[in-house]
């Protein structure tokens, strides 16, 4: 199964270009666009290419269904009040097998 990811272009030279999915860039190339994109423009990016420019608001929903259909939150930072605090006593498994 391919996945092409929305992306938004935030800076471009030539025909290379930095993308941006969520805080993570990435340089990509615009060869295989045959339309023009300008800093701000959303791509679907499928193997370090960009091979379809798309609307901001069909970027932003496919993003979110990725992350429903994969399982990731919205927030990335854990819930505290559902992270267990491990005391000094308690011991890791690596700890117990190294004695």
């Amino acid at each position: 199964m391919c996945v092409g990811v929305p992306s938004k272009i935030v800076k471009i030279d030539d025909y290379m270009a930095i993308i941006d999915v969520e805080g993570a860039q990435r340089e990509i190339s615009l060869l295989l666009l045959n339309e023009d994109v300008k800093v701000g423009d959303y791509v679907i990016v499928h193997a370090g290419f960009a091979i379809q420019k798309i609307q901001e608001e069909d970027a932003k929903e496919n993003l979110r269904l990725m992350k429903k259909m994969f399982g990731v939150e919205d927030e990335f930072t854990p819930d505290v009040s559902q992270t267990k605090k491990r005391s000094k006593k308690t011991r890791t498994l690596k700890e117990e097998a190294h004695g």
